[in-house]
């Protein structure tokens, strides 16, 4: 919303104001402070009130023009940006700077702060257990560069790729609140479906712009020291992201320290495909019941939560790591700690979040009860640590550190249930700054004066029903009756007439008036510089607090992991350099736990001798349960966590990769079965010998013919070519053969049992391939009708009569054969005669002759 100079001196003082503010951020709800209220006007009062239901009304005119407005009450303000934010809109806050009582014309206002998706930090806004990120991307060509800032934390990472199916990943794995983006950005498809996406000006990604700011920032020469010197294009997304940061918060960042560069080569890589497939934090219906972290987070604290989905979402391929966390938690539940420890860690909350207002010196006083909380609560778990019998607690028990001196400040300056906010003052403790005593004195001591004040002025007058009160708007006052006003002294002068009583007031009581709100006005100003002094003294500890926050959450994420490996009776699976997964007796670590039946646990045992397991069986039988639970068991042992089996042996495996299931993707104009060839493509493409591969149900979304060929190139290309460790459910039992030519191969089998028209599912898993697929019996049991049920058994008899398999040795299935076909004949008969030529007799002859030939060949 631009307005020239000529436009704005049409508008009254305050509207010239509001407008000259409004041009700084014009795409920005802009909320302008006004006594208790913040007002929107123009068209951003129109947008408010279709988005939160508030009332549009109109507030006088402005340039002959009536003045659109709607506005919320301070005090409640937090639940309407709330609702502002989850739709992905930003929010500028303009609060009143100036001083009422001295400024000439309106107040004088500024934007204090812009709240956005990805940089807000307030508490009533966020969803304490899941990360809020800020993201930016780079694109140049096939080059990706990408930042992502969880300002809550301090955490700023950085990566750069190439092709679009990582930059998918990664946004799959991060979903940002709020992604930034250069104007000539060329992959717009892969983002917009993303809820908040900001296009940015180019020149914010220049290499040099972004590498003087990210040096301002971390006050170095160069970024050499953080190893992301050369990440060109990641540097170029993270310079723009720091400066978004900056034009929001607009203030400093101190808990913003270092940055870091991730690599594919530290971690185990899942595809977007993978991470839906596997429903590791979110189902397939978008919800967040019955996932992996469902079942595994029971964390106690917010930051934990946090950190135990970033470790699911992105496993480590570090052994030395690995082994560390395994071994915590076997020393966790070697010492029966865990409950011990999650009581303290329960009542210490998301000091991480805390520190981070703390930086943006945004933390409220309830915050600094928080951090002192904290502060009390750390021998106590120091103490308990040092109870366990291990070296691996000692690096951890000195990350947490201790901060006596910290907690005694905030003990004297803090009272013990502080309001909500500081504004209206009761937050510094009586005896920290006797400055602000002596005011705070002066002000309730003026309470017994109006007190004694009443009783004299009441035996003066000898009106009994004579009072003394106050309100915001007139000050202190003398009340009384009308009946009485012939006996109110002559040196009362009137202030204000109400219905039946009169106010009036006298000049001790204007002089006693004077002094009382000087003294509480004094003693507001000095309690909100104090407060000020005392975020000024917790400051300088900001880095070991981070340090403390990361420890904590490291340990209450450990003590999780070891309290859910003895409740679910998980194992502790060996790490081993040999190539291979063996796993005995493995289970589902989420169908285990919402089955109401008991689970049937199966074993898997893949290595250079046995790289691929063709899997067959009835529909329902367990396929991609079997299938899905090594994947989760394998992805879980490379968080360190222990995992649901009766014991594994885990190699290398530097990829997981899941292609189960599909969708028509309408929004690209793909259909089911290209999206289905469009995640084979990927796994093809970029599938290793340590890669663990699955595969369902491959080609079954085209014609027989067409998906048994892909199928099969598929898998022959899996297992020859690329050697991957892969599990390949089918329908197509022609496969089946391929361990005939391919001796790495393995047929496994999932069985049932027939009983007339219905089937058990055993859920078993046998070495050998299945005979039939139970197709029928799974349609009865969905609810076909049964004569339709019956039409496709007659259906079925007829296929299998005119079947080309072969007749000893094919399953119940259309087959097909490779081979030349022999040469049949009655066919050459029928080849060799002109039809037009054949009289009705030698017609009837020729039947009969191709007759014999047909019996003759059967």
């Amino acid at each position: 919303m631009k307005s020239t100079e000529q436009e704005l001196k049409q508008h009254t003082p305050m509207m010239q104001q509001f407008l000259t503010i409004k041009s700084e951020v014009p795409d920005t709800l802009l909320f302008y402070r006004m006594g208790d209220f913040y007002e929107l006007f123009f068209d951003d009062a129109r947008k408010a009130s279709q988005l939160l239901g508030i009332s549009l009304t109109q507030r006088g005119k402005t340039g002959g023009n009536a003045i659109p407005m709607a506005g919320v009450p301070y005090h409640s303000v937090e639940g309407y940006l709330a609702k502002l934010i989850e739709m992905g809109e930003s929010i500028a806050i303009c609060e009143q700077i100036g001083d009422p009582a001295t400024s000439k014309g309106p107040v004088e206002r500024k934007i204090v702060r812009i709240i956005t998706p990805g940089t807000i930090t307030d508490e009533a806004l966020l969803d304490d257990r899941q990360d809020n990120l800020l993201c930016a991307v780079y694109q140049q060509q096939d080059n990706f560069g990408f930042a992502s800032l969880d300002i809550g934390s301090g955490r700023f990472i950085v990566n750069q790729f190439k092709h679009t199916e990582a930059l998918q990943a990664e946004l799959q794995r991060l979903n940002p609140a709020e992604l930034l983006y250069p104007e000539n950005f060329e992959s717009l498809e892969f983002i917009e479906h993303l809820q908040t996406i900001r296009r940015r000006p180019e020149w914010e990604f220049d290499l040099n712009t972004s590498k003087t700011t990210l040096n301002k920032q971390f006050g170095t020469k160069d970024l050499i020291g953080f190893g992301v010197e050369k990440a060109e294009f990641a540097l170029c997304a993270a310079g723009a992201l720091l400066q978004y940061i900056k034009d929001t918060q607009r203030t400093s960042l101190p808990h913003l320290q270092s940055i870091k560069l991730e690599q594919s080569i530290d971690t185990v890589i899942l595809d977007a495909a993978t991470r839906k497939n596997l429903e590791l934090t979110q189902n397939l219906s978008g919800g967040f019941d019955n996932t992996l972290a469902d079942i595994i987070d029971c964390t106690v604290t917010p930051m934990g939560s946090r950190l135990l989905k970033r470790w699911i979402h992105q496993p480590i391929r570090n052994f030395n790591i690995l082994n560390y966390r395994q071994s915590m938690i076997q020393t966790l539940i070697d010492s029966d700690l865990t409950d011990a420890l999650a009581q303290p860690l329960k009542q210490i909350g998301d000091v991480e979040r805390v520190i981070a207002r703390l930086a943006l010196r945004s933390a409220r006083p309830r915050d600094l009860t928080r951090l002192r909380s904290a502060f009390a609560l750390l021998p106590e778990l120091q103490n308990l640590i040092a109870e366990m019998p291990s070296e691996l607690v000692t690096k951890l028990s000195k990350e947490m550190g201790s901060y006596p001196e910290l907690l005694e400040l905030l003990e004297k300056a803090v009272i013990e249930n502080p309001p909500v906010i500081i504004r209206d003052g009761g937050v510094i403790a009586e005896g920290y700054n006797q400055e602000l005593d002596q005011w705070r004195n002066l002000a309730q001591g003026a309470t017994d004066y109006l007190e004694k004040l009443e009783i004299r002025e009441r035996e003066a007058t000898g009106i009994s029903t004579l009072k003394v009160g106050y309100n915001r708007v007139h000050g202190y006052y003398i009340e009384t009756s009308r009946a009485h006003s012939d006996a109110v002294p002559s040196h009362y002068i009137r202030r204000q007439t109400l219905k039946n009583t009169e106010r009036y007031i006298i000049a001790e009581l204007k002089e006693h008036e004077d002094k009382v709100l000087s003294s509480q006005g004094k003693a507001l100003a000095l309690e909100k510089k104090l407060y000020e002094e005392l975020i000024d003294l917790l400051l300088p500890h900001l880095k070991d607090l981070q340090f403390t926050a990361q420890a904590l959450a490291e340990l209450d994420v450990l003590n999780n992991l070891a309290e859910r490996a003895l409740t679910l009776n998980y194992v502790r699976p060996v790490l081993s350099a040999d190539r291979g997964i063996t796993i005995e007796e493995g289970r589902h670590p989420v169908v285990e736990q919402v089955s109401k039946t008991p689970f049937i646990a199966n074993p898997i045992s893949l290595n250079d001798q046995r790289r691929m397991l063709i899997i067959t069986g009835p529909n329902m039988g367990g396929k991609s349960t079997y299938m899905r639970q090594v994947a989760l068991m394998v992805l879980m042992t490379h968080i360190g966590s222990f995992i649901p089996a009766q014991s594994a042996q885990i190699g290398p495996v530097d990829r997981i990769f899941t292609r189960i299931g599909a969708s028509d993707d309408l929004a690209s104009g793909r259909s089911t079965f290209m999206v289905e060839m469009t995640e084979t493509a990927n796994i093809l493409h970029n599938a290793t010998k340590n890669s663990l591969v699955l595969m369902d149900e491959i080609g079954r979304g085209t014609s027989t013919f067409d998906g048994l060929s892909l199928a099969w190139a598929c898998a022959e290309e899996l297992a020859q070519k690329i050697q991957a460790y892969t599990l390949f459910a089918t329908h197509y039992f022609e496969l089946t053969s391929l361990p005939e030519t391919i001796p790495e191969l393995v047929n496994v089998h999932l069985d049932a049992i027939e009983h007339g028209d219905s089937i058990a599912f055993l859920h078993a898993v046998h070495e050998g391939a299945a005979n039939r697929s139970y197709g029928l019996q799974v349609a009865s049991l969905a609810g076909v009708p049964k004569q339709v049920v019956e039409n496709a058994k007659h259906k079925l008899h007829q296929l299998e009569v005119s079947s080309l398999a072969h007749k000893d040795t094919a399953p119940i299935q259309t087959a097909l054969d490779f081979t030349q076909p022999e040469t049949d004949p009655a066919i050459d008969l029928l080849n060799s005669i002109d039809p037009d030529e054949l009289s009705p007799r030698k017609a009837l002859d020729l039947i009969y002759q191709m007759r014999k030939l047909v019996v003759a060949k059967e």
